[in-house]
């Protein structure tokens, strides 16, 4: 039976959703509900389930009242200074790890500049677009995780071959305003100078588009495995199996024959 591989939208690292068991766990026990335990501590009580589920760090007082409060004795301050909270949804960061030791990686992106040819500044201008808001600190944490994945473009032991079909509108959609934009695209012309990479452009005009499922990322991993990668509004997931796998780089080869060439390297 074929089989694809579905990472689901959860998000939180493995200690974030320890803690927030723990603080669960002495809540249920000290018979509090969420609400209740919100006005204590001055947070709303979405925040609150927001801890418990993983998905935000607990911040200010929120620890040592709440130890207080649910007669954890300890606990919960001793467990929180072990506390690591990834800012990426588990399921990105499963992509990531194979991302960065991928042999080849192949890109279709149709609103955006992809992810590996991001300035620091487009990058924050995508994440404050973000809906809903993300808070500073989140913003900051995704910009660093970006930029840093962008070493990949640079490796020369063993170089891998990467390629990107992108729309033309994202090329013109002035995102951080028209300076942060002059700077992308800049950055983009760079970047296509190196000889491991090749960037194409999708003209608007065309009658006939593989893509109009939505962006993809191929992968080629160390062992010469191929692994595609799809991100929707709530989730993303791995396509490990045949026929879809075969499916995807399909498409993306049409894609190719469909863009415009690549420029010529002087």
């Amino acid at each position: 039976m074929e089989v694809v591989v579905v990472r689901s939208g959860e998000r939180g690292s493995g200690n974030a959703k320890m803690f927030g068991s723990l603080l669960r766990f002495y809540r249920e026990r000290a018979e509090i509900s969420q609400e209740a335990l919100s006005k204590h501590l001055g947070f709303s009580k979405s925040q609150v389930a927001m801890v418990e589920r993983g998905e935000r760090p607990p911040k200010g007082s929120f620890v040592s009242v709440a130890d207080e409060v649910l007669g954890a004795q300890g606990a919960l301050l001793a467990a929180a200074k072990e506390l690591r909270v990834s800012h990426l949804p588990s399921w990105f960061a499963e992509y990531k790890d194979e991302e960065a030791t991928a042999v080849a990686v192949h890109w279709y992106e149709n609103h955006v500049i992809p992810g590996l040819l991001q300035t620091e500044a487009y990058a924050r201008a995508v994440f404050n677009c973000h809906c809903p808001p993300l808070d500073d600190e989140d913003v900051e944490a995704r910009v660093a995780t970006r930029l840093g994945r962008q070493q990949l473009l640079h490796r020369r032991k063993p170089a891998p071959v990467v390629s990107f079909v992108r729309e033309q509108i994202a090329l013109t959609r002035p995102l951080g305003g028209r300076p942060v934009l002059k700077e992308q695209l800049h950055h983009v012309l760079d970047i296509a100078c190196l000889r491991n990479v090749e960037i194409q452009v999708m003209p608007p005009e065309r009658q006939t588009h593989a893509g109009l499922n939505g962006p993809m990322a191929l992968l080629e991993t160390t062992e010469r495995r191929p692994l595609g990668y799809i991100e929707g509004q709530s989730g993303g997931f791995f396509v490990t199996e045949q026929p879809e796998l075969g499916d995807l780089f399909a498409r993306y080869g049409i894609l190719r024959a469909q863009a415009l060439s690549p420029t010529p390297r002087n």
